[in-house]
């Protein structure tokens, strides 16, 4: 299955320009029927969430299939799709603003702005935890809303796309582990983590070309450390580009996870989030411009 080149160029540039759409975002609507199917297939049970992330992700992938069959290779409905499943921008610009809230000291707005990146608590949170789980977000969710879509994209064309940030979708509403979803939300969390396996890491290989060696050090020795096994590849490439250290202790509602460090530098600080958007930007670009080239 082939997919537009351009049509996937275009729409990085139409996300690098416009960011999310801001009314009628098909992810959220996705999202929306999620929560309805939810409350009817629901139970604390592996087999009722297989059964509810598979008709939910295999009809993202109709959707897909249906567009393609209409539009084929179509430069502008591939555009379209690629747009709205990424998120590249977004998580630049929440990344800015918690540089901006984070700089002038205004903690409490940085708490409040927090559940915008991540599901960290971030009550007990001082600056330099705040500062750290921010860079953690940019430096997962790069792979998570842009270069794994584009991934996808390239591999699977216009269903691939959808059915990337279906699965995507999921993870974020069931895939993390509580009571109530440590074992319906399984099958999500299983299946985001088989598709984020070679983005996360085609992420972490493209932050060390752009930042060297110690990059490249870190992202080896301490990628696999990391709870996840794609989310540490990222972070590990970012600590070593970014010279700094990530990891630690993170609350989730309650549950508390204490993670290995990653990175020998110092602890993140304020200005470091910056840099982390930068480069975050830097990779989208790359991997958009090698999806091209090899269409």
């Amino acid at each position: 299955m082939r997919v537009s080149g351009e049509g996937l160029l275009l729409g990085v540039a139409l996300d690098a320009l416009f960011g999310d759409p801001k009314r009628w975002h098909p992810v959220a609507g996705f999202g929306k029927v999620a929560s309805a199917a939810e409350k009817w297939v629901y139970g604390d049970s592996r087999w009722r969430g297989v059964v509810y992330a598979g008709v939910l992700v295999g009809g993202a992938g109709a959707v897909g299939v249906a567009l393609e069959r209409v539009a084929g290779r179509s430069v502008l409905v591939t555009a379209g799709c690629t747009w709205v499943v990424l998120g590249g921008t977004s998580l630049g610009r929440e990344g800015l603003v918690m540089a901006r809230l984070l700089e002038g000291g205004e903690l409490e707005g940085a708490r409040g702005r927090l559940s915008h990146l991540c599901a960290r608590d971030p009550r007990g949170l001082d600056e330099a935890g705040l500062v750290r789980a921010v860079v953690e977000s940019v430096a997962e969710n790069t792979s998570d809303a842009a270069v794994a879509p584009l991934v996808w994209g390239a591999v699977a064309g216009i269903p691939g796309l959808l059915v990337y940030r279906a699965v995507n979708t999921l993870d974020a509403m069931v895939g993390y582990r509580s009571p109530r979803y440590e074992r319906f939300g399984w099958a999500a969390a299983r299946l985001d983590d088989a598709l984020n396996w070679v983005p996360a890491r085609a992420t972490g290989a493209l932050v060390a070309l752009f930042s060297g060696r110690d990059s490249w050090r870190v992202l080896w020795r301490d990628g696999k450390k990391h709870p996840s096994p794609n989310a540490g590849r990222c972070e590990a490439a970012f600590a070593g580009a970014l010279g700094v250290r990530l990891g630690g202790v993170n609350e989730y509602g309650g549950r508390v996870e204490r993670r290995p460090e990653m990175g020998d530098g110092r602890a993140p600080e304020a200005r470091d989030i910056r840099r982390a958007v930068g480069l975050s930007a830097a990779v989208t670009f790359a991997a958009a411009a090698i999806v091209w080239s090899l269409r």
